[in-house]
């Protein structure tokens, strides 16, 4: 959490609800037979970013990529998605472990706002999640089906990578991810002094939902299937 200052499914799991989403646990050997599959027919960074060239705003205002930056980066929307395009700051809140904790992030916080399923804080190290700003008259997120778990497809260059809503940050600041989200997009994750300054779109499925939270092959077969709806403009494949 950013301060100021600054699957793993059944057969019968194949089609998905147009709004709650769960993703049953699977045997190790079964879901990697699964995600297999779908790694065959990824849906493209470009193919995606088709999708979000033209930006109709639902936030009131504008959010800032920094402190003390202008405020210049608007929440957009679709039918399917809410999407901003901006900078990746490295939120290693939550579980401590040797890249995230007290000594290598002067803003290290030991809880993330959306905990695991037994309570515990996610771990940015190794659980991809992204960070939205807390609701306020600029941009409530729960008004437009975005909660906790939900699912995000983040694109930096010619990579896409699923992960789920895991925390909150200030209320006029947007461009956050864990560390795990910015290593799997070849952004360097140091919390001290990484990140990108632009440059990355956050793509935030409406409706979506994976639980457990912390099951990221579950993030990966759902927001394939969503990013392949979304490209088709909500044709269900």
């Amino acid at each position: 959490m950013r301060v100021s200052s600054l699957a793993l499914v059944a057969a019968s799991c194949a089609v998905l609800a147009p709004t709650a989403y769960s993703a049953p646990r699977a045997e190790p050997a079964v879901r990697e037979g699964l995600l297999e599959v779908w790694r065959e027919g990824d849906v493209s960074a470009a193919a995606v970013l088709a999708r979000v060239r033209d930006c109709a705003p639902v936030s009131k205002g504008r959010y800032r990529s920094d402190a003390g930056a202008p405020a210049t980066i608007p929440v957009c929307g679709t039918e399917e998605a809410v999407f901003w395009k901006a900078d990746l700051d490295i939120d290693c809140d939550g579980r401590p472990g040797p890249h995230c904790n007290a000594r290598t992030d002067p803003h290290f916080s030991d809880a993330t706002a959306y905990p695991q399923s037994d309570g515990s804080p996610l771990d940015a190290e190794s659980l991809p999640y992204i960070v939205v700003p807390v609701p306020s008259s600029l941009w409530d997120h729960r008004a437009h089906g975005v909660d906790g778990g939900a699912v995000a497809a983040v694109i930096h260059g010619d990579r896409v990578q699923y992960a789920v809503v895991g925390d909150t940050g200030p209320h006029d600041l947007i461009g956050e991810a864990s560390y795990a989200t910015a290593r799997a997009l070849g952004i360097h994750p140091d919390p001290h002094g990484g990140g990108t300054d632009s440059d990355v779109t956050y793509i935030v499925f409406k409706g979506s939902r994976v639980k457990p939270i912390e099951d990221h092959a579950g993030a990966v077969l759902i927001g394939e299937r969503l990013a392949r709806q979304f490209v088709r403009g909500g044709e269900v494949s």
